[in-house]
């Protein structure tokens, strides 16, 4: 019996039989497959990369939760002074997974030049404050110069400089207005040393950074005082947990307000990517399982003498199962690697050349970003394997009505 299930095996991949009847169609189930976890792969890959991605970007401008006083929660300006004399500050020693609390305040403006003029949001950030989560947007000259005395140094984005048809070293006037008083605007002169393009068209046609002592001696509060703290997590998963810690860890005056409480409707927007990816990864996968499911009823049609001889012999039904499964295995694995190289290529491509343009008004990025995780890929890998040959195990069941008495032929 041993025999001839080895010899059957061996008629299964034989050159005879890829040449046979079934051939187009197991190519067709291969290709089905490869395209399938092409798609995947890619999916996934896009669909969280676009995410983190846009994550990253809000929470560089706005930290992932900030602190300030209630009158200024609903609003991007600073108008009631916070002390940095918190207990809090500069470090959250009482929750755990918070690693940077940094003071700043922000306030409307007018640039005007010679020819135009911009409105904008003067974001004032002091020594305290991490450039990290910007730097990656700086794409000519450098972070202002914070250190020494008050600085007039500035960083604005490629968008407005455009607009205002300015470069780095140029200098120009800027207009501030308190939000609740009748008094006449303030002047400052502030001197280009950096231009950033975060790509988030939102934010880059707003924020200009620059100095917190000026936005301090606008509004007259003393030199420990801030308009609000910017809060960055190490898990961005937790955010709702860690939002509440540090509303429960503040003073009663102060409020706490989340990232995707403050832009809602982008964080609403990006959960739709996960009901889609959900939807192509069930699309492809039963694709793929009907593409084989298909190619085995072929396969076992075309094979039902063999499998009269095998009973015959004595051989079972499960035992003659196996060897179809066994070859659709191959045929999975066969397709399944055909779509990781491909597949794979097309993120590599993408990420280290950008090919895919996005409208950064529409997505908020200007290159499509993509995501590549070892895990994720294993798991597409096996979950499709594991699912197909699960669903394989209903059309092989068909072996169990072949009788060899009708499918013995002697010519």
């Amino acid at each position: 019996m041993n025999l001839s299930y080895f010899i059957a095996k061996r008629l299964i991949t034989s050159r005879e039989y890829k040449s046979s009847v079934s051939a187009p169609i197991i190519k067709i189930a291969i290709t089905a497959i490869a395209i399938g976890m092409i798609m995947m792969i890619l999916s996934v890959a896009t669909g969280i990369g676009l995410q983190q991605k846009i994550r990253q970007k809000v929470s560089a401008f706005n930290g992932h939760i900030s602190i300030s006083s209630y009158t200024d929660n609903q609003s991007d300006v600073s108008t009631v002074p916070i002390s940095l004399q918190q207990k809090f500050y500069p470090k959250f020693k009482d929750i755990e997974g918070i690693h940077h609390v940094q003071g700043v305040a922000s306030m409307h403006g007018i640039i005007r030049t010679e020819t135009d003029v911009e409105g904008i949001l003067f974001k004032g950030v002091g020594k305290d404050y991490d450039w990290k989560p910007i730097d990656e947007y700086i794409i000519e000259g450098r972070k202002p110069n914070l250190l020494n005395e008050v600085s007039q140094e500035i960083l604005i984005s490629q968008y407005l400089v455009q607009r205002l048809q300015l470069k780095v070293n140029d200098s120009f006037n800027t207009f501030f207005i308190k939000e609740e008083g009748n008094s006449m605007p303030k002047s400052r002169r502030f001197k280009i040393v950096g231009i950033y393009n975060s790509g988030f068209q939102e934010f880059d046609a707003t924020y200009v950074f620059g100095d917190l002592r000026h936005i301090q001696r606008l509004n007259k509060w003393k030199s420990d005082e801030v308009g609000s703290f910017e809060v960055f997590i190490n898990d961005f998963t937790k955010i709702q947990e860690k939002s509440q810690e540090v509303y429960d860890q503040t003073a009663s005056t102060l409020n706490t307000q989340s990232i995707t409480e403050k832009y809602y409707y982008i964080f609403e927007w990006l959960q739709l990517f996960d009901f889609n990816i959900l939807v192509i990864l069930i699309i492809m996968i039963i694709v793929a399982a009907i593409n084989m499911v298909v190619a085995l009823l072929v396969q076992i049609l075309e094979r039902t003498q063999m499998i009269g001889i095998l009973k015959s012999q004595g051989a079972n039904n499960w035992t003659i199962r196996k060897i179809f499964l066994y070859n659709a295995a191959y045929l999975i694995v066969r397709g399944i690697l055909w779509g990781n190289a491909i597949g794979i290529g097309m993120i590599a491509i993408q990420h280290y050349f950008g090919v895919v343009k996005l409208n950064p008004e529409s997505y908020y990025v200007n290159t499509a970003p993509v995501y590549f995780s070892l895990g994720y890929i294993l798991a597409l890998n096996l979950g499709t394997i594991l699912i197909c040959l699960l669903v394989l195990l209903i059309p092989s069941y068909i072996i169990t009505k072949i009788s060899p008495a009708k499918t013995i032929r002697f010519d």
